[in-house]
Protein backbone atom coordinates (compact mmCIF):
# COMPACT_ATOMS: atom_id res chain seq x y z
CA UNK A 1 0.00 0.00 0.00
CA UNK A 2 1.29 3.19 -1.07
CA UNK A 3 1.89 6.24 1.67
CA UNK A 4 1.74 9.93 1.05
CA UNK A 5 3.78 10.25 4.28
CA UNK A 6 7.05 12.54 3.15
CA UNK A 7 10.11 10.50 3.60
CA UNK A 8 11.18 11.97 7.46
CA UNK A 9 7.90 11.47 8.81
CA UNK A 10 8.10 7.04 7.81
CA UNK A 11 9.32 4.29 9.77
CA UNK A 12 12.89 3.33 9.13
CA UNK A 13 14.01 0.22 7.86
CA UNK A 14 17.85 -1.24 7.62
CA UNK A 15 18.33 -3.97 4.80
CA UNK A 16 21.59 -5.72 5.43
CA UNK A 17 22.83 -7.94 2.58
CA UNK A 18 26.19 -7.95 0.77
CA UNK A 19 24.47 -8.96 -2.26
CA UNK A 20 23.65 -6.04 -3.96
CA UNK A 21 20.81 -6.95 -6.60
CA UNK A 22 18.97 -8.82 -3.31
CA UNK A 23 19.71 -5.04 -0.99
CA UNK A 24 17.98 -2.87 -4.26
CA UNK A 25 15.45 -5.63 -4.79
CA UNK A 26 13.90 -5.45 -0.70
CA UNK A 27 14.58 -1.47 -1.08
CA UNK A 28 12.21 -1.75 -3.88
CA UNK A 29 9.66 -3.87 -1.53
CA UNK A 30 9.53 -1.66 1.26
CA UNK A 31 10.40 2.18 -0.45
CA UNK A 32 6.89 3.06 -0.46
CA UNK A 33 5.90 2.51 3.63
CA UNK A 34 9.72 2.70 4.97
CA UNK A 35 12.75 4.89 4.72
CA UNK A 36 15.13 2.08 3.55
CA UNK A 37 18.90 2.42 4.44
CA UNK A 38 21.10 0.05 3.51
CA UNK A 39 24.45 -1.79 4.29
CA UNK A 40 26.29 -4.27 2.74
CA UNK A 41 28.25 -5.32 5.65
CA UNK A 42 28.13 -6.27 9.17
CA UNK A 43 30.85 -3.43 10.37
CA UNK A 44 28.30 -0.59 8.37
CA UNK A 45 25.46 -1.79 9.73
CA UNK A 46 26.05 -1.42 13.18
CA UNK A 47 27.28 2.35 12.06
CA UNK A 48 24.38 2.76 10.53
CA UNK A 49 22.31 1.08 13.50
CA UNK A 50 24.13 3.32 15.49
CA UNK A 51 23.48 6.76 13.95
CA UNK A 52 20.05 6.14 12.60
CA UNK A 53 18.21 3.78 15.06
CA UNK A 54 15.84 2.44 12.61
CA UNK A 55 12.94 0.53 13.62
CA UNK A 56 13.49 -2.79 12.21
CA UNK A 57 16.42 -4.76 10.54
CA UNK A 58 16.29 -7.31 8.19
CA UNK A 59 19.54 -8.65 8.21
CA UNK A 60 21.43 -11.58 5.55
CA UNK A 61 22.79 -14.57 7.52
CA UNK A 62 26.09 -15.38 5.33
CA UNK A 63 28.19 -12.45 4.87
CA UNK A 64 31.93 -12.33 4.51
CA UNK A 65 33.69 -11.08 7.61
CA UNK A 66 31.11 -10.74 10.40
CA UNK A 67 28.27 -12.72 9.60
CA UNK A 68 24.60 -11.75 10.67
CA UNK A 69 24.70 -13.89 13.84
CA UNK A 70 27.40 -11.59 15.42
CA UNK A 71 25.88 -8.41 14.08
CA UNK A 72 22.77 -9.43 15.65
CA UNK A 73 24.96 -10.26 18.79
CA UNK A 74 26.38 -7.20 19.03
CA UNK A 75 23.19 -5.19 18.03
CA UNK A 76 21.52 -6.95 21.14
CA UNK A 77 24.68 -5.79 23.22
CA UNK A 78 24.70 -1.96 22.65
CA UNK A 79 22.05 -0.29 24.99
CA UNK A 80 21.17 2.09 21.97
CA UNK A 81 20.09 -0.53 19.43
CA UNK A 82 19.14 -3.91 21.47
CA UNK A 83 15.63 -3.00 21.79
CA UNK A 84 15.46 -2.97 17.47
CA UNK A 85 13.73 -5.99 16.14
CA UNK A 86 15.96 -7.98 13.93
CA UNK A 87 14.53 -9.97 11.39
CA UNK A 88 17.05 -12.63 10.08
CA UNK A 89 16.99 -14.34 6.44
CA UNK A 90 19.06 -16.96 4.78
CA UNK A 91 19.36 -20.52 2.93
CA UNK A 92 20.95 -22.25 4.83
CA UNK A 93 19.23 -25.12 6.78
CA UNK A 94 16.01 -23.48 8.18
CA UNK A 95 15.97 -25.36 11.28
CA UNK A 96 19.74 -24.97 12.44
CA UNK A 97 19.86 -21.26 11.24
CA UNK A 98 16.66 -20.31 12.58
CA UNK A 99 17.26 -21.60 16.56
CA UNK A 100 20.86 -19.86 16.25
CA UNK A 101 19.25 -16.72 15.28
CA UNK A 102 16.83 -16.48 17.86
CA UNK A 103 19.52 -17.75 20.69
CA UNK A 104 21.39 -14.48 19.53
CA UNK A 105 18.26 -12.01 20.03
CA UNK A 106 16.09 -11.85 16.37
CA UNK A 107 12.80 -11.08 16.52
CA UNK A 108 11.73 -13.59 13.55
CA UNK A 109 13.62 -15.57 10.86
CA UNK A 110 12.83 -15.71 7.44
CA UNK A 111 14.30 -18.80 4.72
CA UNK A 112 15.21 -18.41 1.57
CA UNK A 113 13.48 -18.12 -1.34
CA UNK A 114 12.06 -15.05 0.21
CA UNK A 115 8.00 -14.43 -0.02
CA UNK A 116 8.05 -11.12 -0.75
CA UNK A 117 4.20 -10.68 0.42
CA UNK A 118 5.23 -12.87 3.76
CA UNK A 119 8.32 -10.97 4.57
CA UNK A 120 6.41 -7.87 4.09
CA UNK A 121 4.20 -8.81 6.35
CA UNK A 122 6.53 -9.64 9.07
CA UNK A 123 8.00 -6.18 8.69
CA UNK A 124 5.15 -4.85 9.43
CA UNK A 125 4.66 -7.13 12.55
CA UNK A 126 7.45 -6.08 14.15
CA UNK A 127 7.57 -2.50 13.52
CA UNK A 128 3.94 -2.06 14.80
CA UNK A 129 4.92 -3.66 17.93
CA UNK A 130 7.86 -1.68 18.62
CA UNK A 131 5.98 1.12 17.56
CA UNK A 132 3.73 0.62 20.78
CA UNK A 133 6.34 -0.73 22.95
CA UNK A 134 7.89 2.58 22.42
CA UNK A 135 4.50 4.63 23.26
CA UNK A 136 4.61 2.49 26.71
CA UNK A 137 7.87 3.37 27.20
CA UNK A 138 7.33 6.80 26.82
CA UNK A 139 4.26 6.82 28.84
CA UNK A 140 6.56 5.22 31.67
CA UNK A 141 9.47 8.09 31.03
CA UNK A 142 7.29 11.15 31.47
CA UNK A 143 6.43 13.26 34.04
CA UNK A 144 3.12 13.65 34.65
CA UNK A 145 2.88 16.84 35.58
CA UNK A 146 5.25 18.55 33.19
CA UNK A 147 5.67 16.36 30.31
CA UNK A 148 9.15 16.33 30.48
CA UNK A 149 11.33 13.40 31.07
CA UNK A 150 10.71 11.77 34.20
CA UNK A 151 14.16 11.05 36.28
CA UNK A 152 13.93 7.51 35.66
CA UNK A 153 14.22 8.65 31.42
CA UNK A 154 17.27 10.61 33.11
CA UNK A 155 19.38 7.63 34.68
CA UNK A 156 18.76 5.63 31.70
CA UNK A 157 19.47 7.99 29.42
CA UNK A 158 22.47 9.65 31.13
CA UNK A 159 23.96 5.73 31.55
CA UNK A 160 23.03 4.67 27.75
CA UNK A 161 24.84 8.48 26.61
CA UNK A 162 27.69 7.87 29.09
CA UNK A 163 28.12 4.28 27.41
CA UNK A 164 27.83 5.68 23.72
CA UNK A 165 30.49 8.18 24.59
CA UNK A 166 32.87 6.14 25.82
CA UNK A 167 32.96 3.83 22.96
CA UNK A 168 34.65 6.63 21.11
CA UNK A 169 35.82 9.31 23.80
CA UNK A 170 33.30 11.56 23.03
CA UNK A 171 32.94 14.32 25.41
CA UNK A 172 29.37 14.34 27.48
CA UNK A 173 27.77 17.88 28.95
CA UNK A 174 24.50 17.78 31.74
CA UNK A 175 23.17 20.72 33.53
CA UNK A 176 21.29 20.66 36.94
CA UNK A 177 19.01 23.44 37.18
CA UNK A 178 16.79 24.44 40.28
CA UNK A 179 14.56 27.07 40.74
CA UNK A 180 15.11 29.75 43.36
CA UNK A 181 13.15 30.00 46.43
CA UNK A 182 10.41 27.69 45.12
CA UNK A 183 9.20 26.54 48.63
CA UNK A 184 8.46 30.40 49.24
CA UNK A 185 6.95 30.83 45.39
CA UNK A 186 4.50 27.74 46.49
CA UNK A 187 3.63 29.06 49.78
CA UNK A 188 3.08 32.72 48.77
CA UNK A 189 1.05 31.90 45.89
CA UNK A 190 -0.28 28.38 46.60
CA UNK A 191 0.53 24.85 44.70
CA UNK A 192 -1.73 25.48 42.05
CA UNK A 193 0.41 28.22 41.27
CA UNK A 194 3.37 26.29 41.81
CA UNK A 195 2.45 23.77 39.77
CA UNK A 196 1.91 25.99 36.42
CA UNK A 197 5.58 27.84 37.67
CA UNK A 198 7.38 23.96 37.47
CA UNK A 199 4.92 23.39 33.62
CA UNK A 200 6.36 26.95 32.29
CA UNK A 201 9.76 26.61 33.53
CA UNK A 202 9.93 22.90 31.82
CA UNK A 203 8.16 24.07 28.30
CA UNK A 204 10.54 26.80 28.59
CA UNK A 205 13.88 24.15 28.96
CA UNK A 206 12.47 21.88 26.30
CA UNK A 207 12.74 24.71 24.16
CA UNK A 208 15.75 25.71 24.17
CA UNK A 209 17.49 22.56 23.39
CA UNK A 210 17.51 21.95 19.68
CA UNK A 211 19.39 18.30 18.97
CA UNK A 212 17.38 14.69 19.03
CA UNK A 213 19.82 13.35 21.22
CA UNK A 214 19.26 16.22 24.36
CA UNK A 215 17.52 15.54 26.63
CA UNK A 216 15.53 18.03 29.12
CA UNK A 217 14.01 16.05 32.24
CA UNK A 218 12.40 16.90 35.56
CA UNK A 219 15.35 15.52 38.27
CA UNK A 220 13.15 16.22 41.34
CA UNK A 221 11.14 18.54 43.04
CA UNK A 222 11.93 21.97 41.75
CA UNK A 223 14.85 19.95 39.49
CA UNK A 224 15.39 20.00 36.34
CA UNK A 225 18.50 18.15 34.32
CA UNK A 226 19.83 18.30 30.28
CA UNK A 227 21.87 15.87 29.19
CA UNK A 228 23.98 17.49 26.04
CA UNK A 229 25.97 14.44 23.94
CA UNK A 230 28.79 15.45 22.49
CA UNK A 231 29.28 18.96 24.07
CA UNK A 232 32.34 20.10 25.80
CA UNK A 233 32.33 22.88 28.42
CA UNK A 234 31.52 25.92 26.38
CA UNK A 235 28.65 24.12 24.74
CA UNK A 236 27.00 23.37 28.32
CA UNK A 237 28.03 27.51 28.91
CA UNK A 238 25.91 27.86 25.29
CA UNK A 239 22.88 26.16 26.53
CA UNK A 240 22.89 27.20 30.15
CA UNK A 241 23.11 30.68 28.91
CA UNK A 242 19.81 30.58 26.87
CA UNK A 243 18.18 28.71 29.16
CA UNK A 244 18.86 31.12 32.22
CA UNK A 245 17.49 34.22 29.28
CA UNK A 246 14.68 32.27 28.55
CA UNK A 247 13.12 31.78 32.32
CA UNK A 248 14.02 35.38 32.82
CA UNK A 249 11.46 36.11 29.68
CA UNK A 250 8.83 34.32 31.48
CA UNK A 251 8.68 36.65 33.89
CA UNK A 252 6.74 34.90 36.20
CA UNK A 253 6.05 37.24 39.56
CA UNK A 254 7.71 36.03 42.37
CA UNK A 255 7.18 38.60 45.55
CA UNK A 256 10.52 36.66 47.66
CA UNK A 257 12.79 37.08 45.18
CA UNK A 258 15.35 39.98 44.91
CA UNK A 259 14.32 40.98 41.63
CA UNK A 260 10.52 40.58 41.84
CA UNK A 261 10.47 37.94 39.32
CA UNK A 262 11.19 33.99 39.21
CA UNK A 263 14.98 33.11 38.57
CA UNK A 264 16.75 29.45 38.41
CA UNK A 265 20.51 28.22 39.50
CA UNK A 266 22.36 26.01 37.25
CA UNK A 267 25.29 24.24 37.75
CA UNK A 268 26.81 22.57 34.73
CA UNK A 269 30.28 19.92 34.11
CA UNK A 270 31.44 18.03 30.99
CA UNK A 271 33.99 14.99 30.84
CA UNK A 272 35.69 12.77 28.62
CA UNK A 273 33.89 9.86 28.65
CA UNK A 274 35.79 6.36 28.99
CA UNK A 275 35.04 2.98 29.44
CA UNK A 276 36.20 2.46 32.83
CA UNK A 277 34.51 6.23 33.83
CA UNK A 278 31.47 6.57 34.86
CA UNK A 279 28.47 9.09 34.76
CA UNK A 280 27.89 9.26 38.67
CA UNK A 281 31.05 11.57 38.34
CA UNK A 282 29.44 13.64 36.27
CA UNK A 283 26.24 13.89 38.20
CA UNK A 284 28.80 14.69 41.20
CA UNK A 285 30.72 17.68 39.35
CA UNK A 286 27.64 19.15 38.12
CA UNK A 287 25.72 18.87 41.29
CA UNK A 288 28.59 20.48 43.32
CA UNK A 289 28.51 23.53 40.67
CA UNK A 290 24.77 23.63 41.74
CA UNK A 291 25.13 24.10 45.30
CA UNK A 292 28.16 26.56 44.32
CA UNK A 293 25.38 28.94 42.41
CA UNK A 294 23.12 28.44 45.00
CA UNK A 295 25.60 29.46 47.84
CA UNK A 296 27.02 32.51 45.44
CA UNK A 297 23.25 34.41 45.12
CA UNK A 298 21.42 31.97 43.19
CA UNK A 299 20.45 33.38 39.76
CA UNK A 300 23.52 32.38 37.91
CA UNK A 301 25.76 29.78 36.10
CA UNK A 302 28.79 27.90 37.46
CA UNK A 303 30.66 25.11 35.27
CA UNK A 304 33.09 22.34 36.58
CA UNK A 305 36.95 22.58 34.62
CA UNK A 306 36.76 20.15 31.96
CA UNK A 307 38.29 17.05 32.70
CA UNK A 308 38.37 13.31 31.73
CA UNK A 309 36.38 10.66 33.50
CA UNK A 310 38.53 8.83 36.40
CA UNK A 311 38.47 4.83 36.22
CA UNK A 312 38.02 5.27 39.87
CA UNK A 313 34.52 6.65 39.99
CA UNK A 314 32.91 4.31 38.41
CA UNK A 315 30.93 1.45 40.25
Amino acid sequence: MRTDSPQSELPKLLVVDDDLANARTLARLFEHRYRVLVASDGNTALQVAEAALPDVIVLDVVMPGMDGYEVCRRLKARPDTEDIPVIMVTGMDAGDAEGRALSQGAADFVAKPLNPVVLEKRVQIQSDLKRARDQLRRLASTDGLTGVANRRCFDETLAREYARMARRRGDLGLLLVDIDGFKAFNDGYGHLAGDECLQRVARALSRTVRRPADLVARYGGEEFACILPDSDLEGVRVVATRMRERIAALAIPHGSAPGGVLTASFGGASLRCIPKGSPLELVARADAQLYAAKAGGRDRICLAPWTTANPAAGP
